[in-house]
């Protein structure tokens, strides 16, 4: 065989026959999620549900709504938070190409497709698309849907803090530090500062916390200042989500502003979590809610205990003392020595334990190794439709684990190291016992020889 040398320059051919276009087996994870969703009826029923939203007849034919959701997929299974992430891996793959449903002949969609199809779309599909998801999983009798837990996190905007504003009068951050050097006799009136000179007034003047009230991202005028998870401040969003603690299914996935508090959006989450839960076919009732310290309000204990079939298990925050409910309602008082009591009994600790567990696993899964911690898009409802579609990728790999035993692509690379483990293992007995045989067989004739020698003797 002759040596083959690469061209450095190569002349494109006219015409390219259909049989020597390039092929892919497949990944047999992405084979399994198609099997899994054509057995369901997915595109058939996705399509009819996408139809309000074209013309029929009019202009050439659009990317297909579940080749759109397939990409939004592909973003959680692969780890990629970008839509230019998604698009450039989608073109990349053959085997993702094959997932989508993209002939090999014709070009995968880019992101700014992405883009005009999300705009197209409302919201309210994406939650039937969830809701879907959702009813399939109880189909596989993997939805339980009695004992949930909600807990939230943080979601980096794709703003910086250099782009926030003032509300009032529209100041950035360096016409706001010049105006408060000048009014205080640091500078003239007409004096520009250099860079140098505002960092070392800003750096030295105190009260230099800004507010939500006050300061607004010209770029992202949805997100809000919030500390996040390692200390640092950024714009942001909250996340929130909804888990059953019995097979750790996401129920509802919310995006709120980030300055609203957990014990404000309770109530919210969970009832968006009961109506998903009905979308998707179940007669399942939330019964138990657990949650963390942050999430205790007595207002909000009394709401729930008053107006939902709730029952709350939320530990109290320490406090100094003893709390006074002579200025509260009587209502508020009852619900927080109820719950106090819930929350120390058995079952209430079995349900705290289970919620550190489950709840922080649906946030590695979908905000760290899903790539959703970051955000990429502008807007709480764009945030929310991606965010949604992340968490029922969740939920689908949960039910694929269950089916055929792989979460994820990546999820073969774990069975594969354990498979060789295995191999190794199995050898390393079988040396051991070959060793053992041999050893036994050469001893025995000396053992013998031995004996003989101590009789004659």
């Amino acid at each position: 065989m002759a040596l083959g040398k690469r061209k450095t320059e190569q002349q494109q051919e006219l015409f390219i026959p259909a049989d020597r276009l390039p092929r892919s087996p497949g990944h047999v994870f992405y084979r399994k999620l198609n099997g899994l969703l054509a057995e369901a009826g997915f595109d058939a029923w996705l399509e009819e549900c996408c139809r309000p939203f074209y013309a029929d007849g009019q202009g050439r034919e659009g990317i297909p709504p579940g080749t759109y959701f397939r990409m939004l997929l592909i973003g959680y299974f692969e780890g990629i938070g970008s839509q230019r992430g998604i698009a450039w891996r989608s073109s990349d793959s053959l085997s993702i190409r094959d997932f989508l449903g993209v002939p090999a002949a014709k070009e995968s969609p880019d992101h700014s497709s992405l883009s005009r199809i999300r705009e197209r779309l409302p919201f309210e599909l994406h939650l039937e698309v969830f809701a879907w998801i959702l009813k399939l999983a109880d189909e596989k009798k993997l939805l339980k849907g009695k004992n949930v837990a909600v807990d939230s996190t943080t979601l980096e905007a794709d703003a910086a803090m250099k782009s926030i504003v003032r509300r009032d009068n529209g100041e950035d951050w360096k016409q706001y530090v010049t105006r408060l050097m000048q009014e205080e006799g640091v500078i003239a009136e007409d004096a520009q500062p250099t860079d140098e000179e505002l960092r070392r007034y800003d750096k030295g003047r105190k009260n230099k916390k800004v507010s939500n009230d006050e300061w607004v991202s010209s770029t992202d005028p949805d997100s809000r200042i919030a500390r996040m998870k390692d200390g640092t401040t950024h714009l942001a969003y909250k996340a929130e989500h909804v888990v059953d603690l019995d097979t750790n299914l996401i129920l509802a996935a919310e995006v709120y502003h980030a300055n609203q508090s957990d014990h404000q959006t309770l109530e919210d989450s969970l009832h968006q979590a009961q109506i998903n839960q009905e979308a998707a076919g179940s007669s399942a009732q939330i019964r138990n809610v657990a949650a963390d310290k942050g999430y205790h309000s007595a207002e909000t204990l009394a709401t729930l205990a008053e107006h939902t079939p709730y029952r709350t298990y939320i530990p109290e925050p320490a406090r100094a003392g003893n709390r006074r409910w002579t200025d509260k309602p009587p209502e508020q008082r009852t619900a927080v020595h109820a719950n106090r009591r819930r929350t120390r009994g058995d079952r209430g600790k079995r349900l705290q334990r289970l919620r550190s567990e489950f709840v922080e696993r649906t946030f590695a899964h979908v905000c760290e190794t899903g790539g959703a911690r970051r955000s990429w898009l502008h807007g709480i409802e764009r945030v929310r439709k991606r965010h949604l579609i992340a968490a029922a990728a969740h939920n689908l790999g949960l039910l694929m684990r269950v089916l055929f035993k792989m979460g994820t692509p990546r999820g073969l690379q774990a069975l594969a190291d354990l498979v060789l483990s295995l191999y190794l293992v199995l050898a390393t007995l079988w040396k051991l016992v070959l060793r053992r045989e041999f050893v036994s067989e050469t001893v025995r004739p000396s053992v013998r020889l031995g004996r003989s020698r101590r009789g004659l003797a």
